[in-house]
């Protein structure tokens, strides 16, 4: 090769060590890029073909290489939208190209980022930094499961959430063996019951099930209280229900421990209209405790509490959900009371939940689940090819996307540059150094060049 050799070979060291000074500049520059992947310089040696006693170390040249499998420091962020990956894997997100009658069209063509700094904008679609919209699964909002498999761009709605009727409530508790009412007496074993013969109708369920308003006052001394629960109509009017439970026979007086259940169907009553409403059950306790026979619910047909119908309800026990064990206090221990229905709620905010769900809150507290984020992995994550933004697609080399919903996606969270500034000034030391070096070969080279040529003169 001789001095044009050394000469040409000091050119291609120079060409790649200015080419990983401008890899070193950019990571730099993005030292505070969210989710950016550095991108790393491997110098290729190039030996031109000659005997091997005559093989010459040859030139460089300068190649990239990503560093995309390797994950920069996940911190908290200020906004419950904003979302990191924390492990492999990608948002699948797409652009926007234009509006057609005020609404977004996309490209159709998939990319791929680790950025998740996603805000809402005025359409109610999940926008990143860089304009990128996210995509996932739509959740079935009966059955709460991933509805479909290929993504969707996430739009929220932030219209009202609609009321639900309440059509099961739950209710569970022990019911004290000797009920101190505010009519027990200690001396009358029979004082802690409810006599029917003391009512002008038979509120039991042998009789007309239902207290008037003019007798309320000696049933409230006849029973204890049992809680009380807010049930929601259709239209989500709320209705408030008052339990009270009532004793109508025991083993003490020959029987066995029944219980009558009664709700509260009408607060405004008076005189002889109906206050108070029997549930239609005998509830009949053994000496150990519990039912028998065993009651798991109650039917509670055309549910009407303070003129708000509520429709039919069911009165859920569950198994040995009611039981009768015995109570110094003499009054009901509730374990659950719950109900299923809500009124209708207002768009609140959205995030995203430990599943990776995009989650809507209104203002009646429910939580909606909208959307499932999903992540894309690749065989040879390194071989994407990159765009502006943080954004990547897909290559013959990297292979195809492999979508998964359990990318370990965590809200309220970004990931940071994987950049790590004190090892870039380290290699900015080395390669001004090198570049240094690479710049005598070339004047050694011409020196010898002049004097090469002065031989003839």
């Amino acid at each position: 090769m001789g001095i044009y050799g050394a000469l040409s070979t000091a050119v291609t060291g120079l060409q790649a060590q200015s080419f990983a000074l401008e890899h070193i500049s950019g990571n730099i520059a993005n030292s505070q890029t969210t989710a950016y992947k550095r991108i790393e310089t491997d110098f290729v040696d190039l030996i031109p073909d000659a005997p091997v006693s005559r093989q010459v170390a040859g030139a460089v040249m300068a190649q990239s290489r990503a560093t995309n499998d390797l994950q920069g420091d996940v911190t908290t962020a200020g906004r419950n939208t904003y979302m990191a990956i924390n492990g492999d894997g990608f948002f699948v997100v797409e652009q926007k190209i234009g509006t057609n009658d005020g609404n977004a069209v996309f490209g159709g063509t998939d990319f791929y980022t680790r950025r998740g700094d996603f805000d809402v904008d005025k359409e109610g679609y999940l926008v990143n930094g860089s304009n990128a919209y996210l995509k996932g699964l739509p959740i079935d909002s009966v059955t709460g499961n991933v509805a479909g498999s290929v993504p969707e761009v996430i739009q929220l709605d932030n219209a009202f959430l609609p009321a639900q009727r309440t059509a099961v409530f739950n209710y569970q508790l022990n019911l004290p063996q000797l009920p101190k009412n505010a009519g027990y007496d200690p001396v009358n074993t029979n004082s802690e019951l409810l006599d029917s013969g003391d009512y002008t109708d038979d509120p039991t369920t042998g009789g007309g099930g239902f207290v008037t308003a003019n007798e309320s006052d000696k049933f409230l001394a006849d029973s204890i209280a049992g809680g009380a629960i807010t049930v929601y109509a259709e239209n989500g009017a709320p209705a408030n229900v008052q339990l009270r439970w009532a004793k109508t026979d025991s083993y003490a007086n020959g029987g066995q421990d029944t219980w009558n259940l009664f709700y509260q169907s009408d607060a405004d009553a008076t005189g002889t209209d109906p206050q108070w409403q029997n549930v239609g059950t005998d509830y009949v306790f053994g000496t150990n405790g519990s039912l028998s026979p065993t009651i798991s619910s109650v039917n509670l047909t055309g549910l009407t509490i303070d003129g708000i119908n509520i429709g039919d309800v069911t009165l859920q026990h569950g198994n040995n959900g009611v039981t009768q064990f015995a109570d110094p206090n003499g009054t009901t221990e509730v374990t659950k009371l719950s109900q299923n229905g809500y009124p209708a709620g207002e768009f609140v905010s959205v995030e995203v939940n430990r599943e990776g769900r995009i989650v809507a809150n209104y203002s009646n507290g429910k939580k909606v689940e909208l959307a499932q984020v999903v992540t894309a992995n690749f065989n040879a994550v390194n071989e994407l090819k990159r765009y502006d933004g943080g954004l990547y697609s897909a290559t013959s080399e990297s292979g195809t996307p492999i979508l998964d919903i359990d990318g370990n996606v965590t809200g309220a969270a970004l990931e940071q540059s994987n950049t790590d500034i004190s090892e870039e000034f380290t290699k900015l030391i080395v390669t001004q150094q090198a570049y240094s070096a690479g710049t005598r070969i070339v004047t050694s080279s011409d020196e010898m060049l002049q004097e090469a040529l002065n031989m003839v003169r």
